[in-house]
């Protein structure tokens, strides 16, 4: 029998965070001490500094299907996301006064839903929010007719973070391109799984986050296509071509720039890996375990990422208890823990309150094991029972 003392503890909540990979470690560390140099400064120590950002954006850019200047180095995903859409919206209605028009989707991130919702209520824009199927998809005929002749901005994700389903943006951004409307994403969960090419997928704007792709924490990267309207709306110096003010983090985009190349050679063969290893959980879940169900799309989803349903379940307690097993896992975004309301994309998707309360997030990664998977598919039915039976008690 397996237990927490004869197994090693078992981390499925990538999604959430992946840990540093030892080649972005590697190339991080020179530029902790040897050369710290702030990258806008004039001498030596800022020329040597500014000529690993220079190398850091281009090798970034080489794997996105862009240009080095169309890279922009940020904060951390949500600040892309906040500087993307702010910054286009504002720029269309200076260049168009009527162009106020935004639309995204129910089931977004927060940092998109919260930075458009901020647009709508303080600074007058008008916001569109599509229903998504029960899979959470985005209907791309759904964001050609929200369109009219004052819409500056269309945000859809690429991938959502709580049940994995995938959208189609390249269809999405080839929309908003016959239309002149800007087209934003959010593809901070793709890169470790999936290849992200900004101009076959028609984009404008697109915001990653380097800890989400075995990169470290603290270093965000925002792709404006070159020739977009954008406004800067966090203010300073003129860092990242005026851009985005602030001293850049040098250590960190030489360590997102590495996990990026890391991730790339590597997608392939982990993400077939992955899924074969995620189809197995989902299986033994659902057949194990009595009133369980999928979430997400069953077929179009991250090859990782398994999101579960357990009907009159606590998800917050089913956590406690994969935890006190050694077991890591997320009841959804890791952004909105502790909320004991359900899961808004899960609401959005139209699942009842008795299944979603009871959502769970389970996202492998490039250190999971079979071994891994064998022990939860062990220990998941025993944690869903013990916790029933607390809250019946």
């Amino acid at each position: 029998m397996i237990t927490l003392t004869s197994m090693r503890p078992i981390y499925l909540d990538h999604s959430a965070t992946t840990p540093v990979c030892d080649e972005a470690l590697a190339a991080m560390q020179p530029y902790f001490a040897e050369y710290f140099g702030n990258s806008s400064s004039l001498h030596q120590f800022g020329r040597n500094a500014a000529a690993a950002l220079d190398a850091a954006r281009a090798a970034v850019a080489c794997e996105l299907g862009a240009r080095p200047n169309e890279i922009v180095f940020t904060a951390c995903g949500t600040e892309s996301d906040n500087l993307a859409l702010r910054g286009a919206a504002f720029a269309m209605r200076k260049r168009n006064s009527a162009k106020t028009h935004l639309i995204t989707a129910h089931a977004e991130h927060h940092a998109v839903e919260g930075t458009l919702h901020q647009l709508r209520d303080l600074f007058g824009f008008e916001l569109t929010e599509l229903p998504v199927d029960g899979y959470g998809f985005v209907d791309p005929d759904d964001v050609r007719r929200a369109m009219g002749p004052n819409t500056a901005l269309v945000s859809v994700m690429a991938a959502n973070n709580e049940v994995g389903t995938l959208q189609a943006v390249g269809e999405i951004g080839a929309i908003c391109r016959e239309r002149g409307v800007l087209f934003h994403s959010d593809a901070v969960q793709c890169p470790a799984y999936r290849a992200l090419d900004v101009k076959q997928l028609n984009l404008d704007f697109m915001a990653l986050s380097a800890h989400k792709f075995y990169g470290p924490k603290g270093v965000g990267i925002m792709y404006i296509r070159d020739g977009a309207p954008y406004v800067p709306t966090n203010t300073g110096g003129g860092h990242e071509r005026g851009r985005r003010a602030g001293t850049v983090n040098v250590a960190g985009a030489v360590g997102a720039a590495a996990a990026l190349k890391y991730v790339a050679k590597r997608r392939d063969v982990q993400s077939a890996r992955l899924q074969a290893l995620r189809d197995q959980l989902i299986a033994g879940i659902l057949a194990d375990v009595p009133d369980v169900r999928l979430s997400g799309h069953l077929q179009q989803r991250l090859p990782n990422h398994a999101s579960l349903l357990f009907k009159e379940v606590d998800g917050e307690m089913l956590l406690m208890a994969l935890d006190v097993e050694g077991i890591a896992a997320s009841t959804g975004s890791a952004c909105t823990s502790g909320n004991p309301e359900p899961s808004a994309v899960l609401v959005s998707m139209g699942i009842a309150r008795e299944w979603a309360l009871g959502g769970l997030r389970l996202t492998l990664g490039y250190d999971t094991t079979e071994a891994d998977i064998d022990a939860v598919l062990q220990i998941m039915p025993k944690c869903v029972e013990r916790v029933r039976r607390a809250m019946q008690a």
